[in-house]
C-alpha cells in the first residue's frame, strides 16, 4: 500500500480484506480482493439509486389531483434526464426496441453518475484520521469499467441472437463464404472492441483527472521541501486555484462520461438489435433502384 503522504495513493484501490488465491496473471500478489474502498464506494451508489433516489423522486408538488403529477426538485431534474435520455440518445439508435432496453441505459447512466460523482467528495483525507482510507472513484478501476462493459457486451450479442436470429448470425460475415475464415474473426475481434473501447474511455478519463490533481498537489510538498517555505507557499496558493478549477472541471468530466457510457451503450446494444431491420432497409433499396421507401399517397 502507498504512503498515505503520497499524493496518488486515492486513485489506486486499497484492499480492506483479502483472500488467498491463485488465478495465474489475474492475482500476481495470490490475493484477491473482496472488500475494498472503491467496491464500498459503488455499494454506497447502488444503496443511493436503490433506496434514496426512488424516495426523493416521489416527491410531488401537492397532495391533490393535479399537484399530484407535478415533479418537484430532484424528481423534476431526475426525470427530465430520464426523458432527454430517452428521446435523443435511445429512441434514434434503438428505434422499436427503446422500451425493452431503457432501463439499462438509465441504469448505467446513473450508476457512472453517482460512482463518479462520488469519487469528487473528499472522503479519504477523513477516513485517515481513523487509521483507514475510503473514498476514491470506482470508475478509475479497469476491473470495475471492464465489468460494465462486459455487461454490454452479453446483452449485445444475447439480445443480438434473440431479435436478429439469422441475420444477426449473418451479418458475421458479410462476403463471400469463401471469405469466412478471415471475416467472422475480424468481426468478432470488432465485437470486442467496441467493449474494450467502452471499458477504456471510462477507466482513462477518469482517471486522468484525480492523477492530474494528485500530481499538481504533490508539486506543493516538493516546492516546500525544495525552495523552501516561503517561496513554496506562494506556489502553493497557485497550485491549489488551479486544483478548485480542475476539480470543477472533474463534475462536468462525470456528467460527461456517464453520458457518453450510456450513449455508447445505446448504440452498441441498437446496432446488434437492428441488424435484420437494417437489411431489410438495404434489401427495399435494392429492389426499388436505391430509392429510399416513401409512403404513397392517395
Amino acid at each position: 500500500m502507498m504512503a498515505p503522504e503520497n499524493p496518488l495513493s486515492h486513485v489506486i484501490q486499497h484492499p480492506l480484506k483479502e483472500i488467498p488465491a491463485d488465478l495465474g496473471i489475474l492475482t500476481p500478489k495470490g490475493m484477491i480482493t473482496v472488500l475494498s474502498d472503491q467496491i464500498i464506494m459503488m455499494i454506497v451508489a447502488g444503496f443511493l439509486l436503490t433506496l434514496l433516489v426512488p424516495i426523493l423522486v416521489r416527491r410531488r408538488a401537492g397532495t391533490d389531483a393535479v399537484g399530484r403529477l407535478v415533479p418537484t426538485g430532484f424528481a423534476n431534474f431526475f426525470e427530465t434526464v430520464c426523458e432527454y435520455l430517452r428521446k435523443e440518445i435511445a429512441e434514434p439508435v434503438l428505434g422499436v426496441h427503446t422500451d425493452r432496453f431503457i432501463r439499462y441505459v438509465w441504469s448505467a447512466f446513473f450508476f457512472v453518475l453517482t460512482v463518479n460523482l462520488l469519487g469528487l467528495l473528499p472522503i479519504a483525507p477523513v477516513t485517515a484520521l481513523f487509521g483507514t482510507h475510503l473514498g476514491g472513484t470506482a470508475t478509475g478501476n479497469i476491473w470495475v469499467t471492464g465489468t460494465l462493459a462486459v455487461m454490454t457486451l452479453v446483452m449485445m450479442v444475447v439480445n443480438g441472437l434473440r431479435y436478429g436470429g439469422m441475420s444477426y448470425i449473418k451479418h458475421f460475415c458479410p462476403g463471400p463464404l469463401w471469405l469466412a475464415p478471415l471475416l467472422i474473426p475480424v468481426e468478432i475481434i470488432g465485437l470486442v472492441a467496441k467493449a474494450f473501447a467502452l471499458a477504456v474511455r471510462l477507466f482513462a478519463n477518469m482517471i486522468a483527472g484525480h492523477i492530474l490533481l494528485g500530481v499538481l498537489l504533490g508539486l506543493i510538498f516538493a516546492a516546500v521541501k525544495a525552495l523552501g517555505t516561503g517561496v513554496g507557499l506562494g506556489i502553493a496558493a497557485v497550485i491549489v486555484v488551479g486544483s478548485v478549477a480542475i476539480s470543477l472541471l472533474e463534475v462536468f468530466v462525470a456528467f460527461l462520461q456517464a453520458f457518453i457510457f450510456a450513449f455508447l451503450t445505446a448504440l452498441f446494444i441498437g446496432m446488434s438489435v437492428n441488424v435484420h431491420h437494417d437489411e431489410h432497409e438495404h434489401a427495399h433499396d435494392e429492389e426499388h433502384g436505391g430509392e429510399p421507401a416513401r409512403a404513397s399517397a392517395h
